[in-house]
């Protein structure tokens, strides 16, 4: 049996770990601990190559900033 955990949507109150923008990106790193990073789409794709290489689940939520919900608030 295989067993698929979804992580939750990203939310406006998600920030990116190195800049403080809101989050689109959350990556999950192959450590025991599963520990994750968050990721605007600036330095997500600053970062991308690394995370994949390093085996990386990746959540990518960047297609959002293309609906119109986000880009009237914003």
């Amino acid at each position: 049996m295989e067993t698929t955990v979804t992580a939750a949507e990203l939310t406006r109150q998600d920030r990116c770990d190195r800049c403080g923008a809101q989050a689109f990106v959350r990556a999950t790193l192959p450590t025991a601990d599963g520990m994750e990073l968050l990721f605007c789409g600036h330095h997500f794709r600053a970062h991308e190559l690394k995370l994949v290489a390093a085996g990386a689940v990746v959540q990518d939520e960047r297609h959002r900033l293309d609906e119109p919900s986000y880009s009237a608030s914003v």
